[in-house]
């Protein structure tokens, strides 16, 4: 501990020397909530359906043991995880993680059936979000869900997307935490389809049904969220980015930006600042692709960190919902939620760290030679030590002793289910 205090004094002295407050940061810091995935913990079976296979292009690799089979144990794993991450956040529950001994089906869920989750969140001064469960479902076996030329098929998703709605309004208004309710549909062909038009119409008039009608927008953002293709939707996805884009523009929507649903040479640090020039609020997913949307743990990659600097540089934060959204059962489930959330802190961190309004200065100025001086520099500035000091105020362990406490629940805990 005292060298860990001696190596954060010296790095409140070199940030201070540019003009830097590193009290002040860790400050703001603790203000800034991840919503984190509850879907890593059991590899997105969820309770609902227990036997259903996942479909819509979704796959989870690995069978590291001691996945959560219930929700007392999904929460327990959850505990465990919060136990290592600095701050108070939040969890994005899908709809297929109702606690409820009914026999619900998807267009009949109710905010009941998400009481015992609402509890949960509010013993730990958490927020909670909602996602509607949009696949593995035999209602999407086709390819389509909302846009379906099938209006039975269609119907049903709608009302469980209008249920969705209602149900993350709820979980802002009792928690006194705005939600963010994300709407991604897997529609879309397989091979070249001949009507590019019609499923996106079918969609646009499917989605102004679900967000019809009165419902506390202060308790609740509606996002809606592209995807470039997927498993069974290579050629053609109803959600293009263009369409998700042009609805939550037009429809005072917000956009989800995950980080796998693009071309593999796109990034979403530079969508960024330009969705939120359309929209007030944004919604991310973020994920780590590896040559597709393959949903790998988010590491301390350039692309996290250029996340986090387009959203602190820019001052966009606070209209942010920022959200994780991997899932990996090659290993400890706990240990994934620990490394991926602690990576998104650390980032934003770093990026806090930053002189920014003295390089917008430079930048304005045409001083590009000092502007990247700068730049280059600050990356060898000792933030790490400013994340430790950060990490032992906020009582949670310090850099990799956390592996320790994940190995003796695995063994406890994990390896006996």
């Amino acid at each position: 501990m005292e060298n860990i205090i001696k190596a954060y004094e010296l790095a409140k002295e070199a940030y201070a020397s540019i003009g830097v407050d590193t009290d002040a940061v860790m400050e703001q810091l603790k203000k800034i909530k991840i919503s984190l995935h509850c879907w890593q913990g059991d590899d997105i079976a969820g309770f609902l359906f227990k036997d259903q296979a996942l479909s819509g292009g979704i796959q989870v690799t690995g069978n590291y043991p001691g996945a959560a089979t219930t929700v007392a144990e999904l929460r327990q794993d959850l505990d465990k995880a919060l136990s290592m991450i600095p701050g108070k956040h939040k969890l994005s529950l899908h709809a297929i993680y109702a606690d409820t001994d009914e026999k619900v089906d998807l267009d009949e869920l109710e905010p009941k059936h998400f009481a015992t989750w609402v509890e949960w969140a509010k013993e730990r001064g958490m927020g909670l979000d909602f996602n509607p469960t949009c696949f593995s479902h035999p209602m999407a076996d086709s390819g389509f869900t909302i846009s379906s030329a099938d209006e039975k098929v269609r119907k049903f998703w709608i009302e469980h997307c209008r249920r969705s709605r209602i149900i993350g309004e709820y979980f802002g208004r009792e928690l006194g935490m705005k939600a963010a309710t994300n709407f991604w549909f897997p529609d879309g062909y397989k091979d070249i389809p001949v009507d590019r038009e019609a499923p996106r119409a079918r969609m646009m008039t499917a989605l102004d049904e679900v967000f019809a009608g009165d419902i506390d927008e202060a308790n609740n953002t509606n996002a809606i969220e592209s995807k470039v293709f997927g498993i069974g939707a290579e050629s053609y996805t109803v959600g293009s980015n263009e369409f998700c884009l042009g609805y939550a523009s037009t429809r005072k929507k917000a956009v989800c930006l995950d980080a796998g649903h693009f071309h593999p040479t796109e990034v979403i640090s530079d969508k960024i600042p330009t969705v939120l020039l359309f929209t007030d609020e944004l919604l991310l997913h973020v994920s780590r692709p590896v040559r597709w949307d393959s949903d790998h743990v988010v590491i301390m990659d350039d692309e996290l960190v250029a996340i986090a600097q387009s959203l602190v540089r820019t001052g966009l934060i606070e209209r942010t919902h920022i959200g994780l959204d991997f899932f990996d059962a090659s290993i400890n489930r706990i240990a994934a939620w620990v490394i991926g959330t602690r990576n998104m802190i650390k980032a934003l961190l770093r990026a806090m760290l930053e002189p920014t309004e003295a390089m917008k200065k430079l930048e304005l100025g045409g001083d590009y030679t000092s502007r990247l001086a700068m730049m280059e520099e600050l990356k060898s500035y000792p933030f790490a030590a400013v994340w430790d000091y950060y990490c032992m105020t906020m009582g949670v362990p310090v850099r990799e002793s956390w592996l320790k406490e994940v190995k003796e629940y695995e063994q406890e805990v994990l390896l006996k289910r």
